[in-house]
């Protein structure tokens, strides 16, 4: 069981039978997230201009009666590679979202990651409200945005292939 000091981390990927240029198209596009999952409901774009790192956005969530909205730092965007972002604080995030693409036998793998910490988040006031139940506060929040995750990536997939 991992705890907040741990940085721990959700991944999920598969495989796309399509070029790593239409897998772009889709996951670098900030509101794609929201058709497919329960909590991210849409973003968007703070600096107007070319996206590139240090470019910022506005994320909308909500989880059952509570909504919120964060600031995000592209701290990795290579084209048709990598688009990753900092939530809450560019140098000291509450979380850290990345989608990774490879070429990968005719198509694209596509690995999708979270890392919570080291700043802080909703999660952070949770377990200080809760500190002898932090492993199984992170086992829930993982496992939430691990199906989330996975949701991301199917309707990627989906998606993907049917443009090719």
């Amino acid at each position: 069981m991992a705890r907040l000091a741990d940085l721990p981390i959700v991944q999920v990927s598969t495989h796309i039978d399509a070029s790593p240029h239409i897998v772009w198209a889709l996951v670098s596009d900030i509101n794609l997230p929201a058709q497919f999952q329960s909590e991210f409901t849409g973003a968007e774009w703070i600096d107007a201009g070319e996206i590139d790192v240090g470019s910022r956005f506005v994320g909308r969530n909500q989880r059952g009666k509570w909504s919120w909205e964060t600031t995000s730092w592209v701290t990795e965007y290579e084209q048709e590679r990598a688009f990753a972002w900092a939530v809450s604080d560019r140098h000291n995030p509450g979380a850290t979202w990345a989608f990774q693409l490879q070429p990968d036998d005719g198509g694209t793998q596509l690995i999708y990651t979270r890392q919570l910490g080291p700043g802080p988040s909703g999660i952070t006031s949770m377990i200080e409200k809760n500190p002898e139940n932090e492993e199984a506060i992170i086992a829930a929040r993982d496992a939430e945005h691990r199906d989330n995750m996975q949701a991301v990536i199917d309707g990627v997939k989906v998606l993907a292939e049917l443009k090719t």
